[in-house]
C-alpha cells in the first residue's frame, strides 16, 4: 500500500486544465504520460479546452472547435486581411481576431493537435484493417482445417468400402465399384468446397493487407500535410510581420502629415494674431487723438471767456 501511494504521488499531474487526477503511469521507455486515464484527457482536449477558456469570457469561437485548427485558422487570417481594406471602421475588432489566428498558426500546440488528431484517425484505421486481416486468417486456417477433416473423411470412407467390398467380393464386385466411385465423388466435392473457401479466404487476407499499406500511406500523407502546415505557418507570419511594418509606416506617415498641419494653422493663427494687436494698437492710437481734439475744443471757448 506504501509503494503505491509513494508511486502515485510521485506520478505528475494532468495537464488538463482543472484535472487534479495524476497523470498515467508509464507503460515503458520514453516519454512519460501527461494526462491522467479513463477521463478522455488528451494533449488535443486539452488544447481545445484551453482555448475554449481563453474565448469565454468575449463569448467568441476559436479554431479549438474544429478538427483542423491551423487550417481554419489559416482560412480565418486571409478572410480577414481581404476584408481590411473594406471595412476600416471595424479595424480594431479586425486586428484583434488577425492577432488570435496569427498565435493560432504559430502556435506549435495546435500544430501539434492536428496532427495528433490524423495520427490517431489513421491508426484507427489501421488497427481496424489488422482485426480484418487477423479475421481472414482465422477463416483461412478454419478452411484448411475442414479440407484436412475432408479428406480424412474421404479416406476412412475409401476404406470403409474397400473393407465392404472385399467381405461380398464374391457377390457385389459391381456394387462395389459404385460406392467406392460414389465416396470419391462426394469426399471430391468436399475438397474442392474446403479449396474455395480457403482460396477466398486467402483473396480476403490479401485484400486486407491492402487496406492497412493504404492507411500507412494516408498516415504518411498526413505527416506530409503537418510538415506544409509548419511551412505555411512560417510564411504567413512573414507575410504578417510586413503588413503590420506597412500599418506602422502609414501611421508614422499620417502623423507626420497631422503635426504639420497643425503646425501651420498655429503659424496662421499666430500671424492673425500679430494682426489684431496691430489693428487694435491703431484703434488705441485714434482714440487717443480724437479724446486729445475733443478736450481741446472744450477748453477752446472756456479760455476765450
Amino acid at each position: 500500500m506504501t509503494s503505491e501511494a509513494a508511486t502515485t504521488t510521485a506520478r505528475p499531474g494532468c495537464k488538463y486544465p482543472g484535472c487534479g487526477q495524476p497523470a498515467a503511469p508509464a507503460a515503458g521507455p520514453g516519454r512519460p504520460p501527461e494526462y491522467c486515464e479513463g477521463r478522455g484527457h488528451t494533449k488535443v482536449t486539452a488544447w481545445r479546452e484551453r482555448r475554449r477558456l481563453a474565448a469565454a469570457p468575449a463569448g467568441t469561437t476559436t479554431a479549438a472547435d474544429t478538427d483542423k485548427p491551423v487550417t481554419h485558422a489559416r482560412l480565418t487570417g486571409a478572410e480577414l486581411l481581404r476584408s481590411w481594406h473594406a471595412e476600416a471602421d471595424r479595424l480594431a475588432g479586425i486586428v484583434g481576431q488577425l492577432r488570435d489566428a496569427i498565435e493560432t498558426l504559430t502556435d506549435p500546440t495546435a500544430a501539434e493537435a492536428e496532427v495528433e488528431a490524423a495520427r490517431a484517425a489513421a491508426e484507427q484505421r489501421a488497427a481496424a484493417a489488422q482485426a480484418a486481416r487477423a479475421a481472414a486468417e482465422q477463416r483461412a486456417a478454419e478452411a484448411d482445417a475442414t479440407r484436412a477433416a475432408a479428406e480424412a473423411d474421404r479416406d476412412a470412407t475409401v476404406e470403409q468400402a474397400r473393407q465392404d467390398a472385399a467381405a461380398r467380393i464374391a457377390a457385389a464386385e459391381t456394387e462395389r465399384d459404385a460406392a467406392i466411385e460414389q465416396a470419391r465423388a462426394e469426399a471430391d466435392e468436399r475438397v474442392s468446397a474446403a479449396e474455395a473457401d480457403r482460396d477466398q479466404a486467402r483473396a480476403d487476407a490479401a485484400q486486407v493487407e491492402e487496406s492497412a499499406w493504404l492507411a500507412q500511406q494516408e498516415a504518411t500523407r498526413a505527416q506530409a500535410a503537418a510538415d506544409a502546415a509548419r511551412a505555411e505557418t512560417g510564411r504567413v507570419r512573414a507575410d504578417a510581420e510586413k503588413m503590420l511594418a506597412g500599418f506602422r509606416a502609414e501611421a508614422a506617415a499620417e502623423l507626420a502629415a497631422v503635426r504639420a498641419d497643425l503646425r501651420a494653422r498655429a503659424e496662421r493663427a499666430e500671424q492673425q494674431a500679430d494682426t489684431y494687436r496691430a489693428e487694435l494698437a491703431q484703434i488705441r492710437d485714434l482714440t487717443v487723438r480724437e479724446g486729445a481734439t475733443a478736450m481741446a475744443d472744450r477748453r477752446g471757448p472756456r479760455g476765450q471767456a
